[in-house]
């Protein structure tokens, strides 16, 4: 069975009770979560191999976020442990036309300060058949970006195919931060997943407006980008994305693009009432993956991506909770309504 390894940071997320905010909550709920994470549970669950690579504190906080990964069937043997903190995220849901917030608390946490020369590349990728991280990774410190590129390397020499999703963190770091470091990793990158404001801010490609209303109007544009991404990043064999219309919190259509050997693919649209904005693009990554992994074609890929992706809106916490099954429910009768009985 091919493997994948999934590198990144996993954090503890506290989040209020229903819609209350952090000013006026006296109550967190706790839970894991971090992109990279998320995709290896979601991977795990759908039945495949799947390795999480990140380093953790010789703590309780960190054994019990892993105990989580080893829960849902993730193997942890690569990862490390050392000094510092388990970062935390609180998630503060919005409501109507209040967004949802997002306050990070990652500074000096063990993956924060991990040093490059920690990870043996050699080892680490000797039973890995493609490498899955985000652009998250290299925007927590320099020495992260040094270790992104360092495997993205090794996996160039080694014949490893790299799944980046560009993920861009505007409150992690700047665009032109994100586009100086991105542009370096994307010419090792053989899959790119880019969404809304990505391509802008980490590539210097324009594919959006900004108006997240009218994000699937926008189609036409998407796909210009989505070909200049592959005609500047020739190494990269296949570029996709979501495109939404978010019309509140609640209310959202989702539909999802994908391009490869010169023709685009693309699926039908999902009205979603949203319970939880969160980690749907990471849903997205591990369904595409899944698909590569078990050769869908590319259009069964990218819809079966989106399905899983929309599932995830229904879902609270990071992880996306579902099986196979449920995915392909989804993705050939267009809901999941009817009674399970």
């Amino acid at each position: 069975m091919k493997k994948v390894l999934s590198f990144g940071e996993m954090m503890l997320r506290l989040k209020p009770p229903a819609n209350e905010r952090i000013l006026q909550t006296n109550t967190f709920e706790g839970t894991y979560g971090g992109a990279e994470a998320n995709v290896a549970v979601s991977l795990a669950l759908l039945g495949n191999d799947v390795s999480y690579l990140s380093k953790f504190p010789n703590n309780l906080l960190g054994e019990s976020a892993i105990a989580t990964l080893r829960k849902y069937g993730v193997d942890t043997k690569k990862i490390i442990k050392g000094d510092g903190r388990l970062g935390i995220y609180f998630f503060e849901k919005g409501a109507s036309v209040r967004s949802t917030n997002v306050v990070y608390d990652r500074a000096y946490s063990a993956f924060s300060l991990a040093k490059a020369d920690e990870f043996h590349w050699e080892t680490i990728f000797a039973d890995v058949s493609y490498f899955y991280f985000s652009g998250i990774t290299p925007a927590i410190s320099e020495e992260l970006e040094k270790t992104i590129l360092s495997a993205c390397k090794y996996c160039q020499e080694h014949d490893i195919p790299v799944v980046c999703d560009m993920n861009y963190r505007g409150k992690m770091w700047s665009p032109e931060k994100a586009r100086k470091v991105m542009s370096k990793v994307m010419e090792y990158v053989t899959v790119c997943i880019a969404h809304d404001e990505d391509f802008e801010a980490t590539l210097g490609i324009k594919a959006f407006d900004g108006d997240s209303t009218r994000g699937i109007a926008q189609e036409d544009s998407f796909k210009q980008a989505m070909k200049e991404v592959m005609k500047q990043y020739p190494n990269c064999k296949m570029v996709t994305s979501i495109l939404r219309d978010i019309h509140s919190v609640e209310e959202s259509t989702w539909k999802a693009l994908l391009l490869t050997d010169g023709q685009f693919y693309e699926t039908d649209s999902y009205k979603m009432h949203v319970m939880e904005g969160v980690a749907a693009g990471d849903a997205f990554g591990a369904g595409l993956m899944h698909g590569i992994l078990h050769d869908y074609t590319p259009e069964d890929m990218v819809r079966f991506g989106l399905a899983a992706s929309v599932l995830k809106l229904t879902i609270t916490g990071d992880l996306n909770l579902v099986s196979e099954a449920d995915i392909k429910n989804v993705m050939e009768s267009g809901s999941a309504s009817r009674l399970s009985r």
